[in-house]
């Protein structure tokens, strides 16, 4: 039994570095241009994208570390229930509850290590990552323009160059549109304009020369012309969608969370919406852990169930129990948030689901008898057999 317990166990975290590996390269493929294209010119190395992606990593792991338990199990059943091990196994006395103690371990240490993720790793990822991104836009990143296009990177102010050098950071008939006053809008024409970067104040000063500024408020129309005049751009707003002030529940360390649950006093700015994110996060980091241990013991009966199964076949079988999974979840958060319902359930409703799915099928596995849904389901095929051995 030593020895069995321990193939079981090796088998399983191979499956689990492997599942993991790749769900975790294919997502952060999928964010690499996503992240390059928050700069205004592609000036940061492939070293600093990885140190990037490295921070981002815990929070991709709290997703993906329930679905890698699953498969792993699930793929490691269904293997030995193919190649006739577990018919082996149970001829010689063994049943289905004495194989647990390897998932069983294996299912608790991907929990405790998703635990782990949800209440330091995550808050500890975000922070570090937005520390990071705003070093690299303050020391990488510079102003660049195309000639002739107008460019909107900078919110609320449209720029626009006849003729551009970036490389002496120099501009002919120069164009550009502050729209960042509200009710008030200013245009700066210019024939010849000049870039300035400076890094270390995370600024860029775009400096007109002997143009016209537009003031235009309501109905009242202002034009001023000047010799010098310098627009002052903060390369923090580069970073759509990172704001470095706004506290967010899902940066925030799970503790944190607790308290302001039970103090609303800690936040005394923010609105309902904000308590029902906080409240749904909350329990949004203890459900996702719990999922790792639930998941994982039931793919056990689901790949006892369906033996015979091409593993091909079982993997995208098992890809749909989890979005089953992964739907209740979303509608959890989604609801959670709205208040439509209160966030503790919409968060514990498929773990509790799960958990009764997966003590039935535990049941009827060890019992080798097959629920009526799923004899059916494996015989959906069988009157095209027959027609097919008649012809």
């Amino acid at each position: 039994m030593k020895l069995l317990q321990r193939q079981i166990f090796l088998e399983l975290l191979k499956l689990f570095g492997l599942t993991v590996s790749c769900l975790l390269g294919l997502i952060l493929v999928g964010r690499m241009l996503q992240l390059r294209s928050l700069f205004l010119s592609q000036n940061i190395g492939i070293l600093n994208i990885l140190q990037l992606f490295f921070f981002l990593t815990p929070f991709f792991l709290l997703l993906i570390t329930p679905i890698a338990t699953m498969l792993s199990v699930f793929l490691t059943f269904l293997r030995m229930s193919t190649d006739n091990e577990l018919v082996a196994l149970k001829a010689n006395g063994v049943s289905l509850y004495r194989m647990l103690p390897a998932p069983v371990l294996f299912c608790s240490l991907c929990t405790l290590f998703a635990f782990f993720i949800s209440f330091w790793g995550l808050a500890w990822g975000m922070d570090m990552f937005k520390t990071k991104l705003y070093y690299f836009a303050k020391t990488h990143s510079k102003f660049a323009l195309q000639p002739g296009v107008f460019n909107k990177e900078f919110p609320g102010i449209t720029f626009y160059a006849h003729q551009v050098d970036n490389e002496k950071g120099e501009l002919k008939f120069a164009f550009v549109r502050d729209d960042s006053i509200k009710g008030t809008s200013v245009v700066v024409v210019a024939p010849e304009a000049e870039v300035v970067s400076k890094p270390q104040q995370a600024e860029i000063h775009v400096v007109f020369h002997n143009g016209r500024i537009f003031r235009q408020s309501g109905d009242e129309l202002n034009i001023l012309k000047f010799g010098t005049y310098s627009i002052k751009l903060d390369l923090g707003k580069l970073l759509t969608g990172f704001n470095f002030v706004e506290q967010k529940a899902k940066d925030m360390p799970f503790f944190r969370l607790r308290d302001i649950r039970k103090d609303h006093g800690l936040m005394p700015h923010e609105d309902d919406r904000f308590f029902r994110k906080v409240d749904t996060e909350f329990y949004k980091r203890l459900t996702l852990p719990l999922g790792c241990f639930i998941l994982g013991m039931f793919a056990i009966p689901i790949a006892s169930v369906f033996r015979g199964l091409k593993q091909q076949y079982g993997l995208l079988l098992a890809m749909g129990l989890f979005m089953v999974y992964y739907t209740m979840f979303s509608i959890g958060v989604s609801m959670g948030e709205s208040g439509t319902i209160p966030p503790e359930y919409g968060m514990w409703a498929p773990d509790i689901l799960f958990v009764f799915v997966a003590l039935f099928g535990m049941r009827y596995a060890n019992l080798e008898r097959t629920p009526t849904v799923v004899h059916w389901l494996l015989h959906l095929r069988l009157p095209g057999r027959k027609e097919e051995a008649g012809a």
